[in-house]
Parts: C-alpha cells; sequence; structure tokens
C-alpha cells in the first residue's frame, strides 16, 4: 500500500483535537475527515470518521490491519511533525524564542 499524497489542516486545539488528514492512497483512493489528536506524551494518535444512526456509531472507513494502519499513522504523523516543527521555530507573533532580550 502506498500513501501517494497527504494533506493536514491545523485548527485551534480543543480536547486534544489539533487537525484533520485528509490522504490519497494508490493514487486512487480518497480518504478525508481523520481526526488527529495529541496524546498526553506528545505522541499523535488517529480517529477515523463515523456517522451516527439513532443510538449507534458507524464507521465510515478504518484500516482493517495493522500494517495497513501503521503506514498511514506514519504518513500523517510525520507530515504533521513537518508542520508543527515549522510552525514552533517562530511562535504566532514571529519572535525567535531562543533569542535572550536585554539592553547593552
Amino acid at each position: 500500500m502506498h500513501v501517494a499524497s497527504i494533506e493536514v489542516v491545523a485548527i485551534k486545539p480543543r480536547g486534544g483535537l489539533i487537525g484533520f488528514a485528509s490522504i490519497v492512497i494508490e493514487n486512487g483512493l480518497y480518504l478525508g475527515s481523520i481526526a488527529i489528536y495529541t496524546r498526553p506524551g506528545g505522541s499523535y494518535r488517529l480517529l477515523y470518521p463515523t456517522k451516527q444512526t439513532g443510538l449507534r456509531d458507524i464507521n465510515i472507513f478504518h484500516p482493517i490491519n495493522r500494517d495497513a494502519s501503521k503506514q498511514i499513522e506514519n504518513a500523517i504523523f510525520k507530515k504533521c511533525e513537518e508542520i508543527f516543527e515549522r510552525s514552533n521555530e517562530d511562535d504566532r507573533y514571529h519572535q525567535n524564542t531562543n533569542s535572550s532580550t536585554g539592553t547593552s
């Protein structure tokens, strides 16, 4: 299985939810609305979309084996690290958080 394309849209964090991902598998299957959550230790976890019908939740899609799950997770988590690492280099006010402030 080849994850051909990954898009991550960051959102204002709420309850651990930090964004949504969409992927294209084998250049022929688009999967979207995959929720990205942070874990207490700083890692990520994915939650696949469901639809509620009455009192029951029905899975829209999800990986059916560990290998497929790991490939999707690795691709999305790598993209998350790129996006969130880049945003941490400059904080939201474009200030370098590593430099000291002071006057000479």
